[in-house]
């Protein structure tokens, strides 16, 4: 009774810190399904966008001596700034009118100008990032779970309900939804649809600059966090339905979950780790194989 009670506590733990880390995975697909919405735009630097911030604190706090607080505030502003203006600027605008994978590939260099240019002018070692939460931990059911991966979930989830009320619930918000459905119409009824295409870039810049900030104490600041995280949350958007907020939250939640079960059944059994990565992957083919359109996506139908 004792091994199964022990049993329960760990496998409960193992699906919190899994959610903790999936609503990391649903705050970045969220920000790859808004981009696509609203721009038909795949974003391959999605990860390095979460990598970047916490560099940027970093960077303010030992080069520039500036307070910890104001190393946010600053790191922020800029981030959203140049990978959110800027980005839509100076090469979706530019690309986009070549096709979809001219801008995709576009996406892709970014992402290795981005990680090598953190390597370089940063640091190739990790180094540990300022967590704004206290050490400890929870007791929830006899699971232990840490305040980190306790906030980590409180603070994603306020995020995206905030989100979800701003675009449900907001003149702007149906704006940027008119806008994702038909541009043409959105144009003809007098939205600003350029302005809102925009908006949907500053709001994924600042989702990656929130999700950098939360995960960083957990995975250190390095150069290298943007290939897992970004593979991760492109592949929970895919899941959960490339065309659909909902789906991306889904997505993000279980491909998390699933993460986390596999490393816990891999170190149970002892196992090698470096089969968890292909957990993701299975699930994908699964899903892709049993229902195309994402466990909530909608099937799209398009005239050539």
């Amino acid at each position: 009774m004792v091994l199964t009670l022990d049993l329960m506590s760990e496998l409960l733990q193992l699906i919190l810190s899994g959610l903790a880390t999936g609503a990391i995975y649903a705050l970045v697909a969220t920000g790859f399904v808004l981009v696509w919405q609203t721009s038909q735009t795949i974003n391959f630097a999605q990860g390095e966008f979460v990598m970047l911030p916490a560099i940027l604190v970093l960077m303010a706090t030992k080069v520039l001596g500036l307070s910890l607080w104001m190393a946010f505030a600053l790191a922020t502003l800029l981030f959203v700034v140049v990978f959110g203006i800027g980005f839509k600027r100076m090469i979706v605008d530019p690309m986009i009118r070549h096709g979809v994978l001219p801008l995709a590939i576009a996406t892709m260099a970014l992402s290795i100008l981005m990680r090598e240019g953190a390597k370089d002018a940063f640091s190739a070692e990790a180094h540990q990032f300022p967590s704004l939460v206290p050490q400890g931990i929870v007791s929830i059911g006899g699971a232990a779970l840490s305040l980190q991966d306790l906030a980590i979930f409180v603070v994603a989830v306020a995020v995206i309900g905030a989100l979800h009320f701003f675009i449900g619930g907001t003149r702007t918000g149906r704006a940027m939804q008119a806008t994702a459905q038909n541009p043409t119409v959105a144009r003809i009824l007098g939205i600003p649809v350029e302005r809102m295409v925009l908006l949907t870039f500053v709001i994924n810049a600042a989702l990656a600059a929130l999700a950098s900030f939360l995960i960083s104490p957990i995975y250190l600041a390095k150069f290298s966090n943007g290939e897992v995280i970004g593979i991760a949350a492109f592949i929970a958007a895919i899941v959960g339905g490339f065309n659909q907020i909902r789906g991306a939250i889904a997505g993000g939640l279980l491909v998390g979950l699933a993460d986390n079960l596999a490393a816990g059944y891999l170190a149970a059994h002892d196992l090698s780790t470096a089969y968890r990565s292909a957990v993701p992957l299975v699930l994908l083919v699964l899903v892709i194989l049993l229902r195309p359109q994402g466990l909530l996506g909608r099937g799209e139908e398009r005239s050539v």
